[in-house]
């Protein structure tokens, strides 16, 4: 069974850094583009950062950009979001996605490229 699962959310006061995670079992993807996204309550999903599957091309959205970080260790299975200089709109449930889309030589920005969702961590910042 493939499971994606994402960890290291929490209650934070704002300019603080988290870094989240997500690990994947089941299956490796180590050959397929990954990404964020993220929900605020009364909000629909948005897109945070994705990247390829080598890890060599990312892209961040222009809300997060200079502040969020993505990256990918293909070894252990896991991607991870850097946060810091938190603001309270950062406040929302953040999900990982991958694709099952293999070997390609870009990333995804929408919802329905990605196949694979965990169950989302929820970040909460305080002002």
């Amino acid at each position: 069974q493939v499971q994606l699962v994402e960890s290291g959310g929490g209650l934070v006061q704002a300019g603080a850094s988290l870094r989240l995670s997500c690990a994947a079992s089941g299956r490796t993807f180590s050959a397929n583009a990954m990404g964020w996204f993220r929900q605020a309550p009364g909000k629909e999903r948005d897109f945070v950062a994705a990247i390829r599957f080598s890890g060599d091309s990312t892209y961040t959205a222009s809300s997060v950009e200079g502040r969020f970080t993505i990256s990918r260790d293909n070894a252990k299975n896991t991607m991870y979001l850097q946060m810091d200089n938190l603001k309270p709109e950062d406040t929302a449930l953040y999900y990982c996605a991958a694709s099952s889309a293999t070997w390609r030589t870009y990333y995804y920005t929408a919802e329905y490229e990605y196949d694979y969702w965990g169950q989302g961590t929820q970040v909460t910042v305080s002002s």
